[in-house]
């Protein structure tokens, strides 16, 4: 299927359309979006008062393959009990619709309050529902999904920013010598690692607490194959090595559940420049659209690119004084 360029024709019409469509059932005119960075998402309100969330992909972004690979992860979740919400299967029509060249899937209403990380405990909660989640995300593989290793995620990420030139031209040669430099540096410390289905994007916004219910994991959209380690540094409220009590409470409760190896804790450095890198080609991908445009006004000038820089370069020296 050739998709839409972006979002521009995605219009209520358009999204109430889809949904009756695929539900086989009226809808009123309400089609309220949800906050999303990178899809566009909606609750909708049947006639009968029942309340959907319909989550349209962006377009060009994944392909039906890598859908199915991050919607099966979520459905082996919910197979053991791990909470976590999964599309609504239906009969005869799947997971994945398609409707005036946008796939989108359909999922029930779940509410809970943003988790909030207030004491040691916390992070032992996290810790434990994590390590129930690799369990689960180390009994299969995700073969249409980003390999999160420099020589994969990593140099593909950097090839797009300088193949599509969207880096600033004076401060190109600047940012491709420190992205190689990156590269070099971090590579060889994945040698060895443990590859696993992982969330891939585990901040506090993607965990619901859920009074009376516990925590809940949403939007597996940037689940990867990748080392466990991913899911837990970003929950950090700092660099490892300053917040220790918080990364041992992490691991106390995770190996609760399953083995951590704990000599991994080096790629912390290294999938944090990678992550600051993948933001940058992420943002270059939907740099087009007025959404993005509005929010972000200053993106890819000279002075941007040159912030950029000097991040990526703090990073290669804290890597480097491991």
């Amino acid at each position: 299927m050739t998709g839409p360029a972006g979002f521009g024709g995605l219009i209520p019409e358009v999204i109430i359309g889809a949904v009756e469509s695929a539900l086989g059932r009226p809808f009123t005119g309400l089609a309220m979006p949800l906050p999303s960075y990178i899809n566009r998402v909606y609750e909708l309100q049947a006639r009968d008062g029942e309340r959907i969330i319909a989550k349209f992909y962006r377009p060009g972004r994944w392909t039906p393959d890598a859908l199915a690979d991050e919607q099966r992860f979520v459905a082996d979740c919910a197979r053991a009990e791990i909470p976590v919400v999964p599309p609504l299967d239906l009969p005869g029509r799947g997971t994945l619709h398609e409707a005036d060249g946008y796939r989108f899937s359909l999922f029930p209403k779940r509410g809970g309050r943003a988790l909030e990380l207030n004491a040691l405990s916390d992070y032992l909660r996290i810790g434990r529902l994590l390590g129930r989640l690799h369990v689960v995300g180390a009994r299969d593989t995700a073969d249409h999904r980003v390999v999160l290793h420099p020589d994969h995620s990593l140099a593909d990420d950097i090839d797009y920013l300088i193949d599509g030139e969207w880096v600033d031209e004076d401060l190109e040669p600047e940012f491709e010598d420190i992205a190689d430099a990156l590269l070099d540096a971090v590579a060889e410390r994945f040698d060895g690692t443990e590859f696993i289905r992982v969330h891939g994007d585990c901040h506090v916004g993607n965990i619901l607490d859920r009074p009376g219910e516990g925590l809940m994991l949403i939007d597996f959209d940037d689940m990867a194959m990748g080392p466990p380690g991913q899911d837990l540094w970003l929950l950090l409220p700092d660099r490892a090595s300053r917040c220790p009590r918080e990364l041992q409470a992490l691991l106390r409760g995770y190996q609760e559940f399953r083995e951590f190896d704990r000599s991994s804790l080096r790629l912390i450095e290294p999938l944090r420049a990678m992550r600051m890198i993948y933001f940058l080609a992420w943002q270059a991908r939907q740099s087009d659209d007025y959404r993005f445009q509005t929010a972000h006004p200053d993106w890819g000038s000279r002075s941007f690119w040159r912030q950029e820089i000097a991040d990526l370069r703090e990073q290669l020296q804290v890597i480097g004084e491991e």
